[in-house]
Order: structure tokens, then C-alpha cells, then sequence
């Protein structure tokens, strides 16, 4: 096959690109090309595809999403009149959206094996001229997903290729957005010209993502909370005549949920079916003056610590980081940060230390750490006392407790409401609810003696769906902390203690 030229619609500054390397360097590269009523389209794409890259990639697949016109037919000619063995046509039954789509074909090319494949649309918008400088990357080693930016201006930028003002500017405001809440540096989130290491994708989740077109925003979400390497290349931009099917209003709107239903999930304030993977059994909190703020700075540094519910490590790890040496337990059979632990053991917790027993054979600990645990048992005193017995004589106890007198609440109840939630004070595995004199009534009846109270903010970025690291953000928290500071009943989101067993010497949190 021979590579013709461009069709006269295209602008001559894509006609005259020179082909980029397309050396394959022995892997496995696919093309999937994605179609929708491309009749008039695709043609001119398969024309366009340069020879040295058809000699290096092993498949193009042409995926048809159920079109109506006769786009499968149109490429089913295309194959034989041009002699094409390395392209292949497959029509679906029903239409499984452009998110669907692209996951129909991953699945075929990892399941065929490849190392790398780049997805191409039908319609003509983006240049098949480049597809080598899309994949190098990946077969270099370099990269693991390669995203085509119309923002860099190696080609002219956007405005050059046709894009229309108000794409540009909402391209960018999104952009913008994604970058600040997810901690990226993308010049375009919302190219769909893109090549992915498929060794990458086989440990992506693709089965409950969107088939809608915000699928690409929730692809990249994945593939940087994994650790994927992520890179850009610029690609000349193309708008010309034909359809597009995308409702930007609805699409920006579908791009922001998805970031928010990210943040959600990994923030614990829910669990959302698309990024459930992420969900942790006890996340971090890692708001300013939150309980995982505080704790840490009240523990210290070169202390042995019982960390008790400790769920996947996460303050364990900051713990470790402070040079502690931490001994951890709960209901979990293994935590997720299993290296930031000496030991580790598993027990029920409604049973006090009963199963850690053999495990903990007897040990004392400068600080046994009780960090939202107690609410969610039956029994918290059995707990209590038994974390007494692993006290060294100069040990502390630290203790946070939700509070239940919070303002939030109090609201509520005033209109007559007390819903559970997935987190926080209301969660809905809470048995138990604390005042910040309740919690300290608890410790006294135990045997401990409070030594010091404090009251952390409410999460205000969590109710506001937005990151808590921005100045603006770290302000309003700041003022936060001193309003709770004067009326902590009122407005502490949660109470922290420090104890000590009755009768011996305070040490931790002087």
C-alpha cells in the first residue's frame, strides 16, 4: 500500500508534515480506529496513513459503532481494493458509545496480546501523518500513555487548525481545572489522538468506566493515580465539515463529575462504582488540622507505637516517616502499606485485643493510638482496658473521637433530620456518638486521666468538592482553626485525647 495525498480539505501544513519514525522496534503495535456514520471520512483517514507506519504496526482494526450509513462496507472496500491484510473491520451489533467502543477495542488488542495500540478517529479530525511520534514513546520505553496536545504550538496551536473560540477556551478552563485537582501538568486533557502501553491497561479497570465521551477524562484520572507514566506530543489540529456528536455543555459538566467522583472516593466521602478500586477501608486524612494532621505532631518521633484500626497504614507510614516504630492491628487481613509496619496483626476489635494477643506476647508501648476506632464498636471500654495493659508506665494513649454536638449536626437535627452518611460523624458504621465531654467520661471510667483536648476543623474542601492545598483553601482553613480554637464544642469536627493511665506521669503531648 502506498501512502496517497491528502485530501484537498486538509490544510497544507498537515499535507506537508513529515512522516515521524515509525520504527516499531519489535514490538506488537495496533491502530484502532473508532467509527460512527464515517462514510464520507474514514476513506480519506485509511489513505492517509503513512506507508512506513502501516509496515511497522501488525493490525489496523476498524471498529464500527453500529453506524447507520455504510461506513463497515466503505472499509471492507477499501481493504480489498487496496490489497490491506493488516486491516480489519468489525461492525457492533448495538452501539456502545464512544467510551464502550474504545474499551471493546483494548479488550480485543490485550487479549490478541500487542504491546502498544493508537487510537485514530474515523472522522478525519486528528492526522495520521503523525501516528509514529504517537507511539514512540511507548516502544522506546519512555512513556506509558502518549496523549496528542493541539495546545503546544510545534504545529501553528489550535486557533491555526480551525478550532473554534469558544472550544478553545472551555478546553482550557477544563484543562485547568483537571490539572489543578488531580496535580498534572497536561497542556490538553481533551484530545482523543492517544497511544497506550496495553501492558499498562491490562491493570486498568476498564469494565466500569463511562461509555460516554468523558471515558477519556476518567482513562487519564486512572492512569496518574497508578503511577503510569504520562507524556504529550504535539499534533497539528483539523476542524472541518464533519459531524460531531459531542454536547460540550453536557461533556464539561460529565468532566467535572468525574473529577469530583475521583476525589470523593480516594477522600473516603464515597465510593463511586467507576473508581472503586481506589476506595480505601480507612482513608487518609490529609486536611490542614485534621485528626492526621494533629497526631502525628502530637506522637513524636523515636517512640514505639500500638497503632490499633490502623486500616491500610496510611498514619502509620507518616508515623514510620517521623522515625516510630509502629505495630499495627485490625480487622483487615493485611494493609494495604503493609511496609510501614514492624508487626502487623489482625483481630475483631469488639473482642479488645483478645486475637492480637499472641502477636503483641505481652509487649508495652510508649503510645497505643486509638484514631477514630472507638465509635464503631459495641463494646469500646473492653478495647480501653486492654490498651491500658500495653502501656508503658510513662505511655500515653491518643484518642479521636467525631463529635457528635458539631454544628452540621446540630443544623440537621433542627430540621428534624439525622442521616447517616458513608463518613463522617454520621457514618453509618458509627454504634456510638461523643460529645467532647462524653469522650472524656469514657477515657475517665477506664482508668485514664486526660492530659490534653483538642478539636480539630471540618473538612471544609470535602464539602466543597474542591483541593483543600490551594492558598485560598489553607486560608479559610486557617481561620477555621481558630473559630474552633474559641468555640470547640461548636465547631471541632472531631475531638483528639490525650490520656494517660491514672496515677502515672504524662510524656507524650507535653
Amino acid at each position: 500500500m502506498t501512502t496517497l495525498t491528502a485530501p484537498s480539505h486538509v490544510p497544507a501544513y498537515i499535507s506537508s508534515i513529515a512522516p515521524a519514525n515509525a520504527d516499531c522496534r519489535g514490538k506488537r503495535i495496533g491502530i484502532l480506529i473508532v467509527a460512527y456514520n464515517a462514510v464520507s471520512t474514514l476513506g480519506k483517514v485509511l489513505r492517509r496513513i503513512p506507508a512506513d507506519v502501516i509496515d511497522n504496526v501488525e493490525e489496523i482494526v476498524v471498529f464500527d459503532d453500529a453506524s447507520h450509513d455504510e461506513t463497515t462496507e466503505l472499509a471492507m472496500g477499501y481493504k480489498l481494493a487496496n490489497n490491506v491484510e493488516k486491516l480489519t473491520v468489525i461492525k457492533n451489533e448495538v452501539n456502545l458509545g464512544y467510551g464502550g467502543n474504545q474499551k471493546r477495542g483494548y479488550e480485543y488488542f490485550i487479549r490478541k496480546g500487542f504491546d502498544a495500540v493508537v487510537l485514530l478517529h474515523g472522522d478525519g479530525q486528528y492526522a495520521p501523518e503523525v501516528l509514529g511520534s504517537m507511539y514512540a514513546p511507548i516502544v522506546e520505553g519512555r512513556a506509558d500513555a502518549v496523549f496528542g496536545s493541539r495546545m503546544m504550538t510545534t504545529y501553528g496551536g489550535p486557533l491555526k487548525g480551525g478550532m473554534p473560540l469558544y472550544k478553545y477556551v472551555g478546553n482550557r478552563i477544563l484543562s485547568a481545572y483537571e490539572n489543578g485537582a488531580l496535580g498534572m501538568r497536561l497542556t490538553e486533557f481533551h484530545s482523543g489522538y492517544r497511544a497506550y502501553n496495553l501492558h499498562a491497561l491490562r491493570q486498568i479497570a476498564l469494565a466500569p468506566m463511562t461509555d460516554d465521551f468523558h471515558f477519556d477524562t476518567e482513562i487519564i484520572i486512572k492512569l496518574h493515580h497508578q503511577g503510569f507514566r504520562v507524556t504529550e506530543t504535539p499534533i497539528p489540529t483539523y476542524y472541518g465539515d464533519e459531524l460531531c456528536y459531542v454536547d460540550g455543555l453536557k461533556y464539561a459538566r460529565n468532566v467535572y463529575r468525574a473529577v469530583r467522583r475521583y476525589r470523593q472516593t480516594i477522600s473516603g466521602r464515597a465510593t463511586h462504582p467507576e473508581f472503586a478500586e481506589y476506595a480505601a477501608h480507612y482513608p487518609a486524612k490529609d486536611s490542614l488540622y485534621s485528626s492526621h494532621y494533629w497526631i502525628p505532631r502530637i506522637v513524636g518521633s523515636g517512640r514505639t507505637v500500638l497503632d490499633v484500626g490502623c486500616g491500610e497504614g496510611f498514619m502509620a507510614e507518616e508515623l514510620r516517616a517521623r522515625g516510630n516504630e509502629v505495630t499495627g492491628v485490625d480487622a483487615l487481613p493485611a494493609p494495604r502499606l503493609r511496609h510501614a509496619f514492624r508487626d502487623y496483626a489482625a483481630a475483631d476489635l469488639d473482642r479488645g485485643l483478645a486475637d492480637a494477643a499472641e502477636a503483641l506476647d505481652g509487649r508495652q508501648f510508649d503510645c497505643v493510638l486509638l484514631a477514630d476506632v472507638l465509635e464503631h464498636l459495641k463494646d469500646p471500654g473492653r478495647l480501653l482496658d486492654d490498651c491500658r495493659r500495653h502501656l508503658r508506665p510513662d505511655g500515653a494513649l491518643v484518642v479521636s473521637l467525631p463529635n457528635v454536638a458539631n454544628l452540621y449536626v446540630r443544623l440537621q437535627l433542627l430540621r428534624g433530620r439525622f442521616d447517616y452518611a458513608p463518613r463522617g460523624i454520621l457514618d453509618g458504621t458509627h454504634l456510638r456518638f461523643f460529645t467532647r465531654e462524653s469522650g472524656r467520661a469514657l477515657l475517665e471510667r477506664h482508668g485514664f486521666q486526660v492530659t490534653l483536648q483538642r478539636a480539630t476543623i471540618i473538612p471544609l474542601e470535602l464539602a466543597l468538592g474542591v483541593s483543600g492545598k490551594s492558598p485560598a483553601m489553607r486560608l479559610l482553613a486557617r481561620v477555621a482553626n481558630r473559630a474552633t480554637a474559641l468555640r470547640p464544642t461548636l465547631f471541632g469536627y472531631q475531638n483528639i485525647y490525650i490520656a494517660r493511665p491514672a496515677g502515672r506521669s504524662p510524656d507524650v503531648g507535653r
